[in-house]
């Protein structure tokens, strides 16, 4: 008689005991540059929009060639939430036996394990990127990612100075407090160029779909990390910022011309496109990242299966 083997089961709590130890920057740059190498199966992903109420669900999945699992996740961002007491992120992941199919683990992350992987991306970009040093850094939008970025970064460019602006003046000032809570010093700006004047780090978290920053406000030495344009309805930069930064740097090449800052700039256009760098391009060490201090860099994600791929297997080892 055949019989399933056992599925674990992880709710947030327990997944949040695993993760405290992990070094998930660590962790990304292994997914990129194992994605950038030809080692991950990673399909186009799945995309509902919905309008009433205003929301998106991600549905990424794939798997490693030399691992023994694949993954199906599952995301969501509904932007009403907030002001219902609710997190504006959900999700979960599944792990499933790439042998047989069986399922081998439900992530119950409600979210948390992919905002925390699209920070750490984050934190790698700008470890290859940003400036040397950061005397303070911007922040477009006050949300999930507007905390964690910030967060994440203080591995490889240790800042406690934030200067921020958002849409609503209500939400801006809640997040002001949550992070001089965190020990942060804050000051809000009046418009994202106010930001762009006073920053050489900028961290662009928002769903807006329009931009927010255009080149004449970025000055040299500038890097951004653009990650709230995942999708092909939104856009935080003029394209024109694309076109003319000294580096431009995604996740996937491939992704990339369908959705966000990439898709706006340069859609179909293969040449154009070729001249982006991946991020695991840089972690191998196969092209370069920042060379002189006045170089204007720009990073976009638009995250991938390889991240949730890398973080699922990592706190399914933990202990």
């Amino acid at each position: 008689m055949v019989t399933s083997s056992p599925i674990t089961f992880l709710d947030l709590p327990q997944i949040e005991e695993r993760v405290k130890d992990l070094d998930l920057v660590g962790l990304m740059e292994g997914a990129f540059a194992a994605f950038s190498r030809g080692e991950a199966v990673v399909p186009m992903p799945g995309e509902l929009l919905l309008v009433d109420p205003p929301g998106e669900v991600h549905i990424k999945y794939g798997y490693l060639i030399r691992g023994d699992t694949y993954v199906i996740k599952i995301a969501s961002g509904f932007w009403n939430n907030p002001a219902r007491g609710l997190s504006s992120s959900d999700g979960l992941l599944l792990v499933f036996r790439k042998e047989s199919g069986e399922l081998a683990a439900v992530l119950n992350d409600r979210g948390r394990l992919t905002d925390l992987r699209t920070a750490a991306a984050g934190a790698v970009a700008a470890k290859h990127l940003a400036p040397e040093r950061a005397d303070a850094i911007g922040v477009l939008g006050c949300g999930i990612q507007a905390d964690l970025q910030v967060q994440l970064l203080q591995s490889v460019r240790p800042c406690r100075y934030i200067v921020v602006w958002g849409r609503s003046p209500e939400r801006v000032s809640a997040y002001a407090r949550r992070m001089r809570d965190k020990g942060f010093s804050v000051e809000i700006a009046s418009s994202p160029s106010e930001v762009a004047s006073r920053c050489r780090l900028i961290v662009t978290a928002t769903a807006s779909p329009s931009p927010l920053l255009q080149w004449s406000d970025l000055h040299p030495g500038t890097h951004v990390t653009a990650i709230g344009a995942d999708s092909a309805d939104k856009q935080e930069l003029d394209e024109t910022i694309i076109r003319k930064a000294d580096i431009v740097v995604t996740d996937s090449r491939a992704q990339a011309r369908s959705r966000g800052e990439l898709g706006h700039a340069y859609g179909s256009d293969g040449i154009a496109m070729n001249r982006v760098i991946e991020i695991g391009e840089i972690v191998m060490r196969t092209a370069q990242g920042r060379v002189n201090p006045n170089q204007i860099t720009v990073s976009t994600f638009s995250g991938l299966a390889v991240q949730d791929i890398a973080i699922a297997s990592a706190v399914l080892k933990q202990p």
